[in-house]
């Protein structure tokens, strides 16, 4: 796992939780007292041996700054252990972060200097409890430049995830970034398998990819609708499916800002 740096997208605006996000991003959102949503994220990063993190920030992020300093900042810098926050810098141009691909384009420069051979890509705004070492692992042994993170969902959640279509090699095939009607998995008219925005790649060849991207003004710059997409048919994708490693089935997760909710009191209920 020292080969391995994660990034942890941190900058949305969740303007669906507001008024929770009125003053602070999505994973700085209170949880349960204490905690933020961010944690879950840090937390798996920890527990999976995981050393050296960044988090990428951008709107409203001077509550989870905060949170940072006061929570995650124990790892040993001497041994080449970090969670660091990495705001916007406009090292390339003056805008903010157009996609999820471009916010790692934007600090390629930042990334470079963690000397990584993979680049765990990660949302500061899921609830889940995942070991992304066994991730990792897959990814490594299958030889494929990226692997995607899924997991069964209904047809009407689909709408709001990456879909993808596998091969029984859990190659990816096909994938739809928020489809307006999602493609069935196999033999399951009622599900199909959604993208839980979890990728690991091998570090130089998403620098490339991204500075492709960066070059196409059709592009969205942002993973699930453009890069995975234009990989499928030329390189290895391999889908990872989450699962409990202790009883085989799906584990729990959650996107916090795909939410419904009438209100803030339900919403309270809902993440609590």
């Amino acid at each position: 796992m020292r080969s391995v740096l994660a990034l942890i997208l941190a900058g949305g605006k969740g303007t669906r939780l507001e008024p929770l996000t009125r003053d602070r991003a999505k994973p700085a959102v209170p949880f349960g007292g204490a905690y933020r949503i961010i944690d879950f994220t840090l937390s798996n990063c920890i527990n999976s041996g995981l050393r050296k993190v960044l988090v990428l920030t951008q709107y409203k992020a001077v509550s989870l700054d905060r949170h940072m300093n006061l929570g995650w900042r124990f790892l040993c810098r001497e041994l080449d252990e970090f969670i660091d926050v990495l705001p916007p810098q406009q090292r390339l141009h003056e805008d903010w972060y157009k996609g999820t691909a471009d916010a790692v384009y934007q600090n390629i420069y930042s990334i470079e200097k963690c000397q990584s051979d993979y680049l765990l890509i990660l949302s500061g705004d899921h609830i889940y409890k995942m070991d992304y070492a066994e991730l990792i692992k897959d990814h490594i042994d299958s030889g494929a430049v990226a692997t995607v993170a899924c997991l069964p969902c209904t047809l009407e959640e689909g709408t709001q995830f990456g879909v993808m279509q596998i091969d029984e090699n859990n190659r990816v095939i096909e994938f739809q970034e928020k489809p307006e009607h999602p493609k069935p998995m196999p033999g399951d008219p009622t599900r199909c398998l959604g993208s839980m925005g979890v990728y690991v790649f091998n570090t130089n060849f998403l620098f490339d990819r991204l500075i492709a991207d960066a070059s196409d003004p059709k592009s969205a710059h942002d993973f699930g609708k453009n890069i995975i997409p234009s990989l499928i048919d030329t390189h290895l994708i391999r889908a990872y499916p989450f699962r409990d490693k202790n009883t085989g089935h799906t584990s729990y997760w959650r996107d916090v800002g795909t939410l419904d909710y009438d209100g803030p009191q339900k919403l309270d209920q809902e993440i609590r």
